[in-house]
């Protein structure tokens, strides 16, 4: 059986989360009133995605070097040759940056893996800002995850860590997760795997085979041709 494997990046194919990083090295006073405000509920993960990139005081070489620093977990080169080999699609979906994620990709051979995540674009020397290309009307994140879970004629899997995977884990017929992402299947009763890296994962890609979908899982249109495009 063939799967659509949607996986996060920001903590699961990298190694740390890479707004966090910018923000630390680069982000003026006010970004961290704008993540407990999140944290706490009080606005939604766009607009403190939107709010804290508009904070970043770096040029577009500082961003390129410190970018070059970050390492992705380095078992995921495998893992997606192991599941192109066995016919599985898997799309990147993340609530971070394109450019940084671009960039990671690249690196390590990894350019055309399909990507939806916020854009990244410069307003200055020193400035930044974010496009949402993958929101949705009635979601607070900056790319709505759940979209990407409308394959009718594959089974979803998620892999992910975070808050932002929550949605799209309810319409998964299988989530691999860990952190806040398995808290909240546990919690929920939803079909998980608890997942810590991708060493693990590349293990565990066999069984895929052999699993049944969700009966209950809620089919919708497939958008993957357009929703998806190929990093530039």
């Amino acid at each position: 059986m063939h799967w659509t494997l949607l996986c996060d990046f920001d903590g699961t194919i990298s190694l740390e989360d890479v707004t966090d990083s910018l923000l630390l090295r680069f982000g003026r006073p006010g970004w961290d009133r704008l993540e407990a405000d999140w944290r706490e509920g009080r606005i939604g993960s766009r607009q403190c995605l939107a709010g804290q990139i508009a904070l970043l005081d770096c040029s577009a070489d500082e961003l390129d070097e410190h970018l070059a620093g970050l390492e992705i977990d380095p078992d995921f080169p495998a893992f997606v040759a192991a599941a192109e080999r066995a016919g599985h699609r898997l799309h990147i979906v993340s609530d971070g940056l394109d450019l940084a994620i671009g960039r990671l990709l690249r690196r390590h051979g990894l350019g055309h893996l399909p990507v939806a995540a916020n854009r990244l674009l410069p307003e200055g020397p020193r400035r930044w800002r974010l496009d949402f290309p993958h929101a949705a009307r009635d979601c607070s994140s900056g790319t709505c995850k759940c979209r990407f879970a409308a394959e009718p004629e594959r089974p979803v899997l998620m892999i992910g860590d975070g808050a932002s995977d929550f949605c799209v884990a309810g319409r998964a017929d299988l989530n691999w997760a860990r952190k806040r992402l398995l808290d909240h299947c546990l919690d929920r009763n939803l079909p998980h795997r608890p997942v810590a890296n991708f060493a693990q994962a590349l293990r565990q890609l066999p069984e895929l085979e052999h699993l049944e979908p969700r009966p209950s899982r809620l089919p919708s249109p497939s958008r993957y041709n357009k929703e998806f495009p190929h990093n530039e």
